[in-house]
């Protein structure tokens, strides 16, 4: 696939990244990408290797090797360097519902298990897809694909963020009528509101929903299933239900002076933000003052980056990122070889961005809050941190971080955001549906199968492999569409 030597005779490149201190004035995306004609350069550079990792997408020592949708990445690939943008859209489509979204947002799992990679630059295959799905919308390639026929079966799915978008395009294509509730008042989920609009500007997700809504999925928006309609409603209403609501219930932080003000999880301040931006472009004064104030973002993850640039552009005096665990390594460990995901320190764009405001890298490893301290108005105005160190259980065997005694000390924090990740699904929506949950509270089903132990109720996405990446998402919600056609039909021909 590609150029035989392009491997050799092209360099990586890619897009272009506006200055750190000009993009934080803003919350617009802040890459260019190639031109297409460079852009053919990099689809060229994929060596045929004969062993395609990128598209493999299975797990190799707890972490993903390549591509869960299975993406044909050589054969787009080849496309792409031979400038076939309509061939490569085709090809990209057959595996991928929204290669916008992942093109912005994925780590890339393919780039990491890509050959090249093993001595030298990883094949762009990111910055690719973004240029064919791209291409395909400004050549007017996507288009709404309706169906022929309609089947007469009638799909609830609950929740709108990637998962369970996949599962509606689908379910819709084949025929079924489908019908998406999101509690929130747009649509999007995890796509609208967990992630910031810099890394996923909204357009690109309203262009996708219209195009769905051309095709016949209904969205209904400001309705909490569990809360505003009843389970017993929906069952009666519909044939299958998917309940795809995310693994929305945060990991809390639970120290004295928790209940101080100023305190929020990173996807409630996130979600905030996006709001007040969409609906007043931040003039409405429904977000937390960042401005002028010491910020502490708690969790290194991406989301407590997002936290990071977030409050770099809403002016925070300074932010401070707590990472429980090491440092990680620059470099591969020999104990961490390709095409095993690289455990290698990774500086994102909300770093980026605080060390050149602030001039130094705002991450701070081995430690955790011990104590949060508050004003004379009960609002969070300091921490108190303590360091961690690894310590061998004698009874499990693990290593645990346990504090280091004496290590203490006071940082200001008049807005502390937690990002420690997510506990798995919310209680009054499993308990509504009366589904089995595993011992991390996500839906129980079989191994490999989504429904679930209630007849005709199934689960994906976060909600029931837990929290996981947009990528996995997709993966799921197109897996759990399978499993309810053939479950409504006797067979599936998505």
């Amino acid at each position: 696939m590609g150029k035989a030597t392009g491997f050799l005779d092209f360099e990586r490149k890619n897009a272009k990244v506006e200055d750190p201190l000009s993009r934080i004035r803003h919350f617009h995306e802040f890459r260019t990408p190639l031109p297409l004609g460079e852009q053919q350069k990099q689809g060229g550079r994929c060596m045929e290797c004969g062993v395609p990792f990128c598209q493999n997408g299975e797990m190799l020592m707890g972490m993903a090797s390549g591509c869960p949708l299975h993406n044909l990445v050589p054969e787009t690939n080849d496309l792409v360097w031979r400038g076939n943008w309509k061939a490569a859209y085709e090809r990209l489509s057959k595996t991928h519902c929204f290669p916008e979204f992942t093109s912005r947002v994925c780590p890339a799992l393919c780039e990491a298990a890509c050959t090249c990679g093993l001595d030298g630059e990883p094949v762009g295959t990111k910055e690719n897809e973004r240029a064919i799905i791209e291409t395909a919308f400004a050549k007017g390639w996507v288009k709404p694909q309706p169906p022929a026929v309609r089947t007469g079966k009638k799909i609830a799915v609950i929740g709108s963020g990637p998962s369970g978008l996949a599962a509606a395009m689908l379910l819709n294509r084949r025929g079924h009528q489908v019908t998406v509730f999101e509690r929130k008042d747009r649509i999007g989920g995890l796509l609208r509101y967990g992630i910031p609009n810099m890394k996923l500007e909204k357009s690109v997700l309203d262009r996708r929903i219209q195009l769905m809504e051309e095709e016949g999925v209904t969205f209904v928006t400001s309705t909490d299933v569990g809360k505003d309609i009843r389970a017993e409603q929906l069952r009666k209403e519909f044939d299958r239900i998917i309940l795809a609501c995310g693994a929305s219930n945060p990991r809390d932080i639970q120290v004295p002076g928790r209940e101080a003000g100023n305190i929020f999880f990173a996807v409630d301040f996130l979600g905030m933000v996006t709001k007040s931006l969409l609906d007043s472009n931040l003039t409405d004064g429904k977000i937390p003052a960042v401005k002028g104030k010491h910020v502490l973002v708690i969790g290194g993850g991406d989301t407590g980056n997002d936290c990071v640039g977030t409050a770099v552009r809403l002016g925070a005096k300074s932010v401070t990122q707590l990472e429980m665990m090491p440092e990680p390594p620059h470099t591969r460990a020999a104990s961490n070889p390709w095409p095993q995901w690289p455990r290698v320190l990774k500086t994102d764009y909300g770093q980026q961005e605080a060390a050149a405001v602030y001039g130094h890298d705002p991450r701070v490893y081995q430690t955790t809050v011990k104590e949060f301290l508050k004003d004379k108005k009960g609002n969070v105005q300091k921490a108190v941190l303590v360091s961690l160190e690894p310590k061998k259980d004698e009874k499990t065997g693990r290593m645990n971080m346990v504090p280091v005694e004496g290590s203490e000390k006071t940082v200001d924090a008049q807005l502390v955001l937690i990002a420690a990740g997510f506990l798995g699904s919310q209680k009054y929506v499993t308990d509504e549906f009366a589904v089995s949950l595993d011992a991390r509270t996500n839906v129980k089903t079989a191994a490999g199968e989504y429904e679930t132990n209630v007849p005709g109720v199934f689960a994906a996405g976060d909600m029931h492999r837990g929290q996981s990446l947009v990528v996995w998402a997709i993966r799921e919600g197109r897996e759990a569409a399978r499993a309810v056609d053939k479950s409504l039909m006797g067979y599936t021909n998505i």
